[in-house]
């Protein structure tokens, strides 16, 4: 009964449930004043979240492709990433970011990273979202399952 659409991700903060990604990074973002200051800088923070949001969804869901359109979703999702994305991220944080000591050192090779998903977390998350044959990009960006 607290979820909006009965589904997560939801936070609780000052007394509200807090639903839908956006609307809970918009949130704190204005309440902990990091959300640009003014209407300018916070379209620019906007276009950036975006822009990483289509990259990560198309990321998150690769592992679920159809075995037949694996090779070609691969394909896609590097082009996106190297000719689209990362040009835009690189210039415009690399400075930013490259003397907080902490991003330092996780860039560094070896650090700890979250390790890729296996064979059986795969298979746990196609049982629990029921996606018995997997999924695949559709119209160059758009996500469907096939059930």
């Amino acid at each position: 009964g607290n979820l909006m659409y009965e589904r997560v991700p939801m936070v609780e903060m000052d007394g509200i449930n807090l639903v839908e990604t956006r609307a809970i990074l918009r949130y704190i973002a204005a309440k902990y004043d990091l959300y640009g200051r003014n209407l300018k800088e916070q379209a620019w923070i906007d276009m950036y979240v975006e822009g990483l949001r289509d990259l990560s969804d198309m990321i998150i869901f690769f592992p679920l492709s159809l075995p037949e359109k694996k090779e070609r979703n691969l394909e896609y999702i590097l082009g996106r990433a190297t000719t689209r994305s990362s040009p835009v991220y690189e210039k415009e944080f690399k400075a930013r970011i490259s003397h907080i000591p902490t991003i330092t050192k996780f860039l560094q090779p070896g650090s700890q990273r979250k390790p890729p998903l296996n064979e059986d977390s795969i298979e746990t998350m196609k049982s629990i979202f029921r996606f018995e044959r997997g999924m695949f990009l559709k119209n160059m960006g758009t996500i469907a399952a096939e059930y």
